[in-house]
């Protein structure tokens, strides 16, 4: 177990056992209790003051599969709040088998200077002067970081915005490929890594030092168990790997949940253009990928590759969140300008949530019309010259409702909603509302209790104990490693009973239900005690007044939880 200390302001690095404060935790459980006990909240989130806290999940680096999720924790530059932002790739694995448990990045490098961090074969890190890699897009990087420190790497960085210090900047992780498709999107993190000064950190794919686990057999039995689960599943076995997270589209626009036109509709009249169906039939047309492997150890399967007309690589993976963000809320029904607009927003750095929802409000203020896909393409390349609008674009909705005087602008804690009206999905709407991270669909996304009608998505009944069971249990999942959609395997008995056999194996406690929800519920607490002493109080945890009052067709429904439900979700 090893903590890694970067320190900007002095250019040190500094190698530590894990604190005994941090003893046993992983993912987003440990970059929240880092980010609380060693954060100012009432910093300025790009300052000296702020840290960036890098975890692999407590479970990452070990045989399990589909465990290589990497949570990136600071004060968030776009809400103001504690956030944790998550991806995939190989690096989480990368680092636990190399037995680092965190890397802390803190202070500021002098202005005008710019590092890249290495993490070697046995664990040991070191700066280096990167005035070389200076300004430079993420693909091109990547590229010239393995070719100057070895093909057996795998990196963690940002594009111009992050340099540029944008509220929508990412953190791009390279994929099984060695290609940068793989984000840490939301909360705005990599402005804090640029304004750290940090451009990359490249980490070895060599580490045989995992942690020791408690009980290795338990462990290997239950594993076992665990990815036979997830082949027996219909979802995660045999939807995912066909279609991907694009299966989503068509049943989220069946609930009129599907936020269109800077979620002035909640269907799109282009869905059937830019559906899993459709991205399936283009891919295989043209030789690309719809099934194919992003991250280390994964046997879900759910990236693809998409192809131009000639065959050529435009991105990996086309996911759902992109295809509304750059397809349903722009009006655009295009799967090339959409495929493009990932791979740009990837190669610049950019959340491609935010990104989006923000030129939509630009589109809904008159800036640009709707399904205008050269000018969505021209936004974007905007943000990586860095013109004025470039900038306003890049620094999210918000920022571009305030400079139009515009009042529909669909975020929370001014992080956009993601691909889920919370009209038309209730139980949505009050984990955007009272997610410690402003409007976040992984924190808790309760479409999978309309698809099996355990709710009326329509109506206010069940929403809360809904939103906060399900914020709970994905809380839990990100302290683990685990990926969001391999976990929706835990709808099983034996898969659960599975997963608490393997905390316990590796931490040498007996885990049950229990143990497991408190994880959660651990995690959330100190994200809230966080955004608590930053000023944030219950009124904060409230959606925009439009949700309130303008009717979403087809249904025409209004967001109908009362706040003084939204004030009862954390109360466990």
């Amino acid at each position: 177990m090893k903590f890694i200390r970067v320190d900007l302001t002095h250019q040190t690095v500094t190698h530590d056992a894990v604190p005994a404060a941090y003893a046993g935790l992983g993912g987003r459980g440990l970059t929240a209790e880092i980010i609380n006990a060693e954060v100012p909240p009432q910093c300025d989130p790009l300052g000296p003051d702020n840290k960036l806290a890098i975890a692999p999940g407590l479970l990452s680096g070990t045989t399990l599969v589909n465990t290589s999720r990497i949570s990136i924790g600071a004060k968030s530059p776009l809400t103001g709040t504690i956030k944790e932002s998550n991806s995939g790739g190989k690096i989480a694995a990368c680092l636990g088998k190399l037995g680092v448990t965190a890397i802390v990045v803190e202070g500021q490098a002098p202005k005008g200077s710019l590092y890249v961090m290495s993490v070697d074969v046995n664990g040991n890190a070191k700066l280096h002067d990167a005035a070389q890699y200076k300004g430079m897009r993420t693909y091109d990087l990547c590229a010239k970081l393995l070719a100057d420190f070895g093909p057996k790497n795998t990196i963690m960085c940002i594009g111009p915005a992050g340099e540029y210090q944008l509220g929508s900047a990412s953190i791009q992780t390279t994929d099984v490929d060695d290609r940068p498709c793989r984000a840490a999107g939301r909360g705005g993190l990599g402005a804090v890594m640029g304004a750290k000064g940090l451009k990359a950190v490249v980490v070895s794919t060599e580490g045989k030092n995992p942690d020791a686990l408690a009980d290795p057999e338990a462990f290997k039995e239950a594993a076992k168990i665990f990815a036979q689960e997830l082949r027996n599943n219909p979802f995660t076995a045999k939807v995912l790997p066909k279609y991907g997270t694009a299966s989503t589209l068509d049943a989220v626009n069946a609930l009129g949940a599907f936020p269109s036109y800077n979620a002035t509709k909640g269907t799109f009249d282009g869905a059937s253009k830019i559906n899993g169906a459709a991205l399936v039939k283009t891919i295989e047309s043209r030789g690309g990928k719809v099934q194919h492997m992003g991250c280390a150890q994964c046997i879900v399967q759910c990236s693809n590759e998409y192809v131009d007309p000639q065959g050529k690589y435009v991105t990996s993976s086309l996911e759902y969140e992109t295809i509304w963000s750059m397809g349903g809320m722009l009006g655009i029904d295009d799967l090339d300008t959409i495929a493009r607009l990932d791979y740009l927003c990837d190669d610049i750095g950019l959340d491609t949530i935010n990104t989006g929802v923000a030129m939509a409000v630009a589109m809904d203020a008159g800036y640009k019309s709707f399904g205008d896909c050269l000018a969505a393409i021209d936004m974007v390349e905007a943000i990586a010259q860095g013109t004025e609008m470039g900038r306003l674009i890049g620094s999210g909705p918000d920022a571009v409702g305030k400079h139009f005087n515009h009042h529909r602008v669909p975020t929370v804690k001014g992080q956009s909603i993601a691909a889920y009206d919370p009209r038309g999905m209730q139980g949505n709407g009050v984990t955007y509302a009272t997610s410690p991270m402003g409007a976040d669909h992984t924190a808790g996304n309760m479409l999978g209790h309309y698809m099996a009608r355990a709710l009326d998505p329509l109506s206010p009944d069940g929403q809360v104990d809904g939103s906060r069971q399900v914020q709970i249990g994905m809380a839990a999942m990100d302290c683990v490693g685990m990926c969001i959609l391999a976990g929706m395997g835990m709808t099983t008995k034996e898969a659960r009973n599975a997963m608490f056999q393997m905390i316990g194996a590796k931490l040498g406690t007996p885990v049950d239900s229990k143990g497991y929800a408190a994880m959660g519920m651990r995690t959330l607490k100190v994200e809230r005690e966080f955004n608590q002493k930053a000023g944030f109080t219950a009124k904060d945890d409230r959606l925009p007044r439009f949700f309130y009052e303008e009717p979403l067709p087809p249904h025409n429904k209004v967001f109908l939880v009362k706040d003084e439900d939204l004030d009862k979700v954390h109360n466990f």
